[in-house]
């Protein structure tokens, strides 16, 4: 049988997420990223790289690509999707890591642009072919898949939560709040901007914030369709996340103990996406952490008779490694031409 060559990759972005994806693809041997819209200067962007992969001599600089052991990458000074040639690169997939062009046209003009699928890092704008979890729902992706979401880093671990413990318990109800680090469109001092306050300062102030994780659960876990209200507080921190969920379970009966060794025993059915914490981790301890979820036990606690707080920590890296694997989640159904 003849080796399946590596899926080639366009990247849009060339932020932190956008920055690990290309890091965790040139340690891959499945993946190659060939090209990348930003509007950043290629010297800058190379800098970037190698600051956040701390590996200057893995990473370097020839002209307009980024070269890595593995393969080369186009640098292009673009923004706009309608701007990327993909065609000339023989695109399998286009990974959004923006977050900005999250709407169904823009994705249109990728595809009309030559791609043959785009993959955003964010939950999107509209209605799109599906929203893919691996772990979660990855069964459900079908071949003719064109426009993808891989959901958001923080919708991935609540989604895990509730799926892992979904399949031990009956959950009639909950909330979840992500204690998120700042964002890169968050201003450091006070700056008008779109929102009263996400105008105020990163730096320092927590900013309560909403979440769409909500509205979007139903189309990843029908059975939680309108039972759980999110939302997010921004604190300023770099890195690493935290998240604060009440579950109402349907049995008065299921304590804090009952819940943690539910995750102990479901971690083994997520490898590599689902892990649990005995220690006493804070959030820089979630740092360089490619699980999409790590469970505190120690967070865990009763809240009257049927309701359970807990804690769980996941970070930017997990989510990166997520969308590669949903990009090998499609390769694979390309080379068998049907369902997963």
């Amino acid at each position: 049988m003849p080796q399946q060559q590596p899926v080639r990759v366009g990247l849009v972005g060339f932020g932190q997420t956008g920055r690990q994806i290309y890091d965790l693809a040139s340690r891959s041997n499945d993946v190659e990223v060939v090209a990348i819209a930003d509007i950043g200067q290629p010297d800058i962007l190379h800098y970037l790289l190698c600051a956040e992969t701390r590996d200057a001599e893995r990473h370097t600089l020839e002209g307009n690509f980024l070269v890595n052991p593995r393969f080369r990458a186009r640098l292009m000074h673009m923004n706009e999707p309608r701007e990327m040639p993909w065609d000339l690169f023989d695109v399998d997939m286009v990974i959004d890591a923006t977050g900005n062009f999250r709407q169904r046209h823009f994705m249109e003009a990728h595809l009309n642009n030559g791609a043959r699928r785009v993959l955003l890092r964010t939950l999107p704008g509209d209605d799109i072919d599906r929203i893919v979890m691996p772990g979660i729902n990855g069964g459900d992706a079908r071949v003719e898949d064109r426009m993808l979401s891989a959901g958001s880093a923080t919708t991935t671990a609540l989604c895990l939560l509730l799926h892992a413990l979904s399949r031990e318990f009956a959950i009639n109800c909950g909330s979840m709040t992500s204690i998120h680090a700042y964002t890169s469109d968050q201003a450091l001092q006070d700056y008008a901007g779109s929102d009263y306050r996400r105008s105020r300062s990163a730096a320092e102030n927590i900013i309560p914030n909403s979440h769409e994780a909500g509205l979007w659960l139903g189309r990843i876990l029908p059975q939680f369709e309108g039972k759980i209200v999110t939302s997010a507080l921004n604190v300023p921190i770099h890195e690493g996340c935290l998240l604060d969920v009440n579950l109402v379970f349907a049995d008065s009966g299921v304590t804090a103990d009952a819940v943690n060794d539910a995750m102990r025993r479901q971690a083994s059915s997520y490898p590599g996406i689902l892990d649990v914490v005995e220690d006493p981790v804070v959030s820089s301890d979630i740092i360089g952490n490619a699980h999409s979820l790590v469970f505190d036990t120690q967070g865990t606690l009763k809240a009257g008779s049927y309701t359970v707080k807990t804690l769980g920590w996941y970070e930017t890296l997990g989510h990166a490694a997520r969308l590669l694997d949903v990009v090998r989640l499609y390769a694979a159904l390309d080379q068998q031409g049907g369902a997963a």
